[in-house]
């Protein structure tokens, strides 16, 4: 059970209501994450929906943008965002035996994909600055510097959205993850 109160997303006002509305709109519901953050802080859940739009004009391909969501909430334990990024990376055309793979921290065969995957999971478990061959490694796969930086873009934002749930135990409304 949520341990942060959430009202029901059919009875919000104001900013709220039409940020609930818009989501609605666009995927049918509202998902219990969205809600708690726009039950709390509608300015802060208007910044991370505009997200999708900084990632979308990240050059970073959509598959890429679920693997690297993928491994940060795993191995943040983010139980909320790994189900939902394995649901959104398979509409996205992730196959589920890589999302597995990445989750997992294991090669998926896709060398580009699997060299983010390297990056992201080294700049999530380690601190301080990362070595020069870590980034050298990501731009030989061919990933350019403004995906780079796109990339740490994604990381911070499913960052806070793992930190929400990790906080408030939300109630996954997710399909399970085998």
């Amino acid at each position: 059970m949520s341990r942060l109160a959430t009202i029901n997303v059919n009875e919000a006002t104001g900013v709220t209501g039409d940020l609930f509305a818009g989501i609605t709109k666009a995927i049918g519901r509202v998902p219990n994450v969205y809600a708690t953050i726009g039950t709390h802080s509608p300015a802060a859940l208007s910044v991370a929906l505009g997200g999708d739009a900084v990632l979308a004009k990240s050059g970073l391909d959509k598959r890429d943008i679920e693997a690297i969501m993928l491994t940060v909430s795993e191995v943040a334990g983010c139980d909320y965002c790994v189900a939902a990024h394995s649901a959104i990376a398979k509409m996205v055309g992730l196959p589920p035996d890589d999302a597995k793979r990445i989750r997992a921290g294991h090669a998926t065969g896709n060398e580009k994909r699997d060299a983010l995957v390297a990056f992201v999971r080294h700049l999530v478990t380690t601190r301080g600055t990362i070595d020069q061959a870590s980034l050298d490694e990501v731009r030989a796969a061919g990933y350019s510097e403004a995906q780079v930086i796109g990339m740490l873009y994604a990381i911070s934002a499913v960052t806070f959205t793992n930190l929400v749930n990790r906080v408030n135990d939300t109630v996954i409304d997710f399909p399970a993850v085998s």
